[in-house]
Protein backbone atom coordinates (compact mmCIF):
# COMPACT_ATOMS: atom_id res chain seq x y z
CA UNK A 1 0.00 0.00 0.00
CA UNK A 2 1.06 3.56 -0.43
CA UNK A 3 2.58 5.38 2.48
CA UNK A 4 0.28 7.65 4.36
CA UNK A 5 -2.93 5.84 2.94
CA UNK A 6 -4.99 4.12 5.11
CA UNK A 7 -7.35 1.27 4.80
CA UNK A 8 -10.77 1.75 5.97
CA UNK A 9 -14.46 0.71 5.53
CA UNK A 10 -16.74 2.54 2.07
CA UNK A 11 -19.81 3.96 3.75
CA UNK A 12 -22.97 2.40 3.45
CA UNK A 13 -23.92 5.18 0.98
CA UNK A 14 -20.70 6.03 -0.65
CA UNK A 15 -21.47 6.32 -4.43
CA UNK A 16 -18.91 6.19 -7.45
CA UNK A 17 -18.27 9.03 -9.08
CA UNK A 18 -14.71 9.26 -11.08
CA UNK A 19 -11.60 7.60 -11.27
CA UNK A 20 -8.16 8.74 -11.57
CA UNK A 21 -6.73 8.76 -15.03
CA UNK A 22 -3.38 9.69 -14.32
CA UNK A 23 -0.43 11.94 -12.37
CA UNK A 24 -0.66 15.19 -13.56
CA UNK A 25 2.72 17.33 -13.18
CA UNK A 26 5.55 16.81 -10.63
CA UNK A 27 4.24 18.00 -7.63
CA UNK A 28 1.56 14.73 -6.69
CA UNK A 29 -1.42 16.14 -8.33
CA UNK A 30 -3.47 13.79 -10.32
CA UNK A 31 -6.21 13.90 -12.95
CA UNK A 32 -9.36 12.79 -12.23
CA UNK A 33 -12.45 11.13 -15.10
CA UNK A 34 -15.59 12.12 -13.76
CA UNK A 35 -18.38 10.08 -14.19
CA UNK A 36 -20.82 13.64 -14.67
CA UNK A 37 -20.67 16.32 -17.26
CA UNK A 38 -21.17 18.28 -14.07
CA UNK A 39 -19.04 17.03 -11.22
CA UNK A 40 -20.16 18.54 -8.26
CA UNK A 41 -20.17 15.85 -5.84
CA UNK A 42 -15.79 15.50 -6.08
CA UNK A 43 -16.01 18.43 -5.01
CA UNK A 44 -18.24 18.25 -2.33
CA UNK A 45 -15.94 16.15 0.01
CA UNK A 46 -12.68 16.31 1.23
CA UNK A 47 -12.84 12.70 2.39
CA UNK A 48 -12.09 10.39 -0.65
CA UNK A 49 -13.17 6.62 -0.85
CA UNK A 50 -10.73 4.88 -3.63
CA UNK A 51 -10.88 1.34 -4.72
CA UNK A 52 -8.63 -0.12 -7.74
CA UNK A 53 -10.52 -1.11 -10.45
CA UNK A 54 -9.02 -4.07 -13.06
CA UNK A 55 -7.04 -1.27 -14.79
CA UNK A 56 -4.23 -0.09 -12.53
CA UNK A 57 -3.87 1.06 -9.23
CA UNK A 58 -2.56 -2.49 -7.75
CA UNK A 59 -0.70 -0.61 -5.53
CA UNK A 60 -3.58 -1.29 -2.93
CA UNK A 61 -6.26 -3.42 -2.07
CA UNK A 62 -9.59 -2.80 -0.48
CA UNK A 63 -11.05 0.57 0.21
CA UNK A 64 -8.17 3.49 1.12
CA UNK A 65 -9.43 6.80 2.58
CA UNK A 66 -7.38 9.69 0.47
CA UNK A 67 -7.57 13.17 1.99
CA UNK A 68 -8.05 15.86 -0.56
CA UNK A 69 -6.22 19.01 -0.39
CA UNK A 70 -7.74 20.67 -3.12
CA UNK A 71 -9.03 19.87 -6.33
CA UNK A 72 -10.22 22.02 -9.54
CA UNK A 73 -11.49 22.13 -12.96
CA UNK A 74 -9.25 22.12 -15.37
CA UNK A 75 -9.89 21.82 -19.37
CA UNK A 76 -12.26 19.67 -19.09
CA UNK A 77 -11.64 17.60 -16.40
CA UNK A 78 -10.74 17.62 -12.93
CA UNK A 79 -7.11 17.84 -11.01
CA UNK A 80 -6.61 17.01 -7.72
CA UNK A 81 -4.04 17.10 -4.99
CA UNK A 82 -4.16 15.03 -1.91
CA UNK A 83 -2.08 14.51 1.36
CA UNK A 84 0.19 12.06 1.34
CA UNK A 85 0.61 11.86 -2.44
CA UNK A 86 3.72 13.99 -2.50
CA UNK A 87 5.06 13.41 -5.95
CA UNK A 88 4.13 12.12 -9.46
CA UNK A 89 4.94 8.76 -8.45
CA UNK A 90 2.63 8.30 -5.88
CA UNK A 91 0.28 9.99 -8.10
CA UNK A 92 0.92 7.72 -10.80
CA UNK A 93 0.27 4.36 -8.48
CA UNK A 94 -3.43 6.06 -8.05
CA UNK A 95 -4.13 5.83 -11.54
CA UNK A 96 -7.24 3.76 -12.37
CA UNK A 97 -8.55 4.02 -8.87
CA UNK A 98 -12.60 4.24 -8.80
CA UNK A 99 -13.47 7.66 -6.28
CA UNK A 100 -16.10 7.05 -3.96
CA UNK A 101 -17.84 9.91 -1.88
CA UNK A 102 -20.78 9.65 0.36
CA UNK A 103 -24.14 10.42 -1.01
CA UNK A 104 -24.59 12.67 2.40
CA UNK A 105 -22.10 15.14 1.42
CA UNK A 106 -23.52 15.61 -2.24
CA UNK A 107 -24.91 19.29 -2.57
CA UNK A 108 -28.91 19.61 -2.11
CA UNK A 109 -30.76 19.84 -4.90
CA UNK A 110 -32.97 22.76 -6.07
CA UNK A 111 -36.43 22.08 -6.71
CA UNK A 112 -37.00 19.42 -9.76
CA UNK A 113 -33.75 18.64 -9.92
CA UNK A 114 -32.42 14.86 -9.11
CA UNK A 115 -29.27 13.01 -8.77
CA UNK A 116 -29.00 9.98 -11.64
CA UNK A 117 -28.35 7.86 -8.94
CA UNK A 118 -31.65 8.74 -6.75
CA UNK A 119 -33.48 7.83 -10.20
CA UNK A 120 -32.08 4.34 -10.78
CA UNK A 121 -34.14 1.68 -9.67
CA UNK A 122 -37.23 3.90 -10.00
CA UNK A 123 -40.53 2.62 -10.63
CA UNK A 124 -42.04 4.46 -14.18
CA UNK A 125 -45.62 4.73 -14.37
CA UNK A 126 -48.10 6.62 -16.58
CA UNK A 127 -51.00 8.95 -15.67
CA UNK A 128 -53.41 5.93 -15.64
CA UNK A 129 -50.63 3.96 -13.64
CA UNK A 130 -49.75 1.57 -15.82
CA UNK A 131 -46.25 0.23 -14.59
CA UNK A 132 -43.69 0.86 -17.35
CA UNK A 133 -40.71 -0.47 -16.07
CA UNK A 134 -38.21 0.56 -14.23
CA UNK A 135 -35.07 3.33 -14.40
CA UNK A 136 -32.38 0.89 -15.15
CA UNK A 137 -29.98 3.68 -16.52
CA UNK A 138 -30.00 7.32 -18.07
CA UNK A 139 -28.34 8.87 -20.96
CA UNK A 140 -27.82 11.97 -22.04
CA UNK A 141 -28.35 12.47 -26.10
CA UNK A 142 -26.94 16.30 -26.12
CA UNK A 143 -30.06 18.23 -25.60
CA UNK A 144 -32.10 16.15 -23.06
CA UNK A 145 -31.53 13.38 -20.95
CA UNK A 146 -32.94 10.24 -21.00
CA UNK A 147 -34.44 7.20 -19.12
CA UNK A 148 -33.91 4.30 -19.69
CA UNK A 149 -36.17 1.51 -18.31
CA UNK A 150 -36.66 -1.77 -18.37
CA UNK A 151 -39.61 -4.16 -18.65
CA UNK A 152 -40.59 -7.62 -19.09
CA UNK A 153 -42.89 -8.84 -21.88
CA UNK A 154 -43.64 -12.86 -22.60
CA UNK A 155 -40.28 -13.49 -20.46
CA UNK A 156 -38.19 -11.01 -22.35
CA UNK A 157 -36.43 -8.13 -21.01
CA UNK A 158 -36.66 -5.29 -23.00
CA UNK A 159 -36.03 -1.46 -23.11
CA UNK A 160 -37.53 1.32 -23.66
CA UNK A 161 -36.70 4.73 -23.46
CA UNK A 162 -38.26 7.99 -21.76
CA UNK A 163 -37.09 11.48 -22.48
CA UNK A 164 -36.56 13.15 -18.89
CA UNK A 165 -38.26 16.51 -19.77
CA UNK A 166 -41.23 18.15 -18.09
CA UNK A 167 -42.89 17.54 -21.42
CA UNK A 168 -43.24 13.73 -20.49
CA UNK A 169 -42.40 13.74 -17.00
CA UNK A 170 -45.24 14.53 -14.52
CA UNK A 171 -43.64 14.21 -11.36
CA UNK A 172 -40.58 12.35 -9.49
CA UNK A 173 -41.84 10.82 -6.12
CA UNK A 174 -38.80 10.05 -4.19
CA UNK A 175 -39.65 8.79 -0.91
CA UNK A 176 -42.53 6.64 -3.17
CA UNK A 177 -39.96 5.12 -5.62
CA UNK A 178 -42.08 6.34 -8.18
CA UNK A 179 -41.95 8.35 -11.38
CA UNK A 180 -45.19 9.58 -13.10
CA UNK A 181 -45.23 10.28 -16.64
CA UNK A 182 -47.31 11.11 -19.71
CA UNK A 183 -46.38 7.79 -22.37
CA UNK A 184 -48.22 4.82 -23.36
CA UNK A 185 -46.65 1.12 -23.21
CA UNK A 186 -46.95 1.15 -26.87
CA UNK A 187 -45.32 4.28 -28.06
Amino acid sequence: MLPGLESTALPADAIEVGRIADAWGIKGWFKVLPHSADPEAPFSSKRWYLQPSGRGAKTFSGTVLLRVVEAKEHSGTIVAQAQDVVDRTAAEALRGARIFVPRSSFPANKTDEYYWVDLIGLHVVNRETVLLGQVKELITTGPQTVLVITYTEEDKLLERMIPFVSAFVDGVDLSGRRITVDWQPDY
